[in-house]
Formats: structure tokens, C-alpha cells, sequence
């Protein structure tokens, strides 16, 4: 990945609905160099969806903290959890907590429920859920 690789993400992270010319305008490639980086980068997992990120201001969103047993691994865990409706991104980290699971929903109540389905996945044993009041 070069430095017009990350120009191209950097712009699609800003914009995910940039299109390929304007975003050669902006870095100084053709239309078709750009497309074929995306589909490289996107082959390559480094872009691993597109998605639509609603507002705190028209939907919620929370940061859910995950303790999991060690008698299970992390990763399965995680993988357990990412096929749930809402769950929008998943990190393995380290600390007090293993996994940290942003969800976005409609409302309140559709962000509610995943958390209940989150609590309910095999491997869980604590969570420490926090609503999003604004973000930027």
C-alpha cells in the first residue's frame, strides 16, 4: 500500500460516497487507476465493507465492553458476535476487557436488543455497556 493508497482511504473514511473520478481529481489519478486500487484494496481485506453510518442525532449508538472465558477463544468469540444484526465493528483488545463492540441502530430499543443477544453468545461473561451522547 502506497501513499495514494491511503490518500484513496482517507477520502472513502471521509466520504464513503465519493466516486472514483472525483477522487482522482482530488489525488491525481484516472478514474480507472482509482478503480482498480479500490478493488485491490478491497481484495486485499484492507477495505473490508461499505457501509452507512446513521447519525447519534438520528439513530443510537453504543460502545459495548466484553469480558469473555478463557476457557474459549477470543477470536471465536468476536466471530460469534460480528454475525449479529447491528453490531456494527469488533476489536480484540487488551486490559480488563477482551473485546470492545461498537453497535448502531434506529433507536434505543433496536440497540437494546442486540446488546441482549450479545449477552446471551456462548463466552460471555461480563459486559459494560455506554450509549453514545454525541459524536464526531
Amino acid at each position: 500500500m502506497d501513499n495514494k493508497d491511503k490518500e484513496i482511504l482517507k477520502i472513502l473514511k471521509d466520504d464513503g460516497r465519493a466516486g472514483y473520478i472525483d477522487i482522482g481529481k482530488k489525488i491525481g489519478l484516472s478514474e480507472g487507476a482509482v478503480r482498480k486500487r479500490i478493488k485491490t484494496l478491497t481484495d486485499m481485506e484492507v477495505i473490508r465493507k461499505f457501509t452507512v453510518k446513521i447519525g447519534v442525532a438520528e439513530g443510537a449508538e453504543a460502545i459495548v465492553l466484553l469480558s469473555t472465558n478463557p476457557a474459549l477463544p477470543t477470536l471465536e468469540v468476536s466471530k460469534r458476535i460480528q454475525q449479529i444484526s447491528n453490531v456494527e465493528t469488533i476489536y480484540e483488545v487488551t486490559g480488563e476487557y477482551d473485546i470492545v463492540a461498537v453497535i448502531g441502530g434506529m433507536n434505543v430499543v433496536e440497540v437494546n436488543e442486540c446488546i441482549e443477544k450479545i449477552r446471551r453468545v456462548e463466552g460471555i461473561q461480563k459486559t459494560n455497556t455506554m450509549i453514545v451522547l454525541r459524536s464526531w
